[in-house]
């Protein structure tokens, strides 16, 4: 069943939602800052949120812990993982791109 339900993810839900974002129109200054701060932390949170989910799932799992418990350090995970994210894209993402951009696109121009 697990196949059967991962094929309907990617050959029906992923395309609607992409489609629903595509045609979806941003109105209002704080709806626009927050797109722009989600689409800016997106690359760096999906590349750094696994290792916290791992250990917060072998933590749970390990010590049978309690579901409020295990829920509100979900809480934190998440908080944590866009913390390291946001810390990740000024820290490194940006910095780099700057120098990538000022060291092989600038010269050319």
């Amino acid at each position: 069943m697990n196949g059967v339900y991962e094929s309907v993810c990617i050959i029906l839900l992923f395309p609607l939602i992409v489609s629903i974002g595509a045609g979806g129109e941003i109105t209002g200054k704080f709806a626009n800052k927050v797109c722009k701060f989600l689409g800016a932390i997106s690359y760096p949170l999906y590349i750094t949120h696994y290792p916290l989910i791992y250990l917060h799932i072998a933590w749970v799992s390990n010590y049978k812990l309690p579901e409020s418990t295990g829920l509100l350090v979900g809480l934190g995970v998440v908080i944590a993982s866009i913390a390291i994210a946001y810390a990740s894209l000024k820290l490194y993402d940006e910095p780099v791109r700057k120098w990538l951009t000022n060291r092989y696109l600038k010269k050319n121009a």
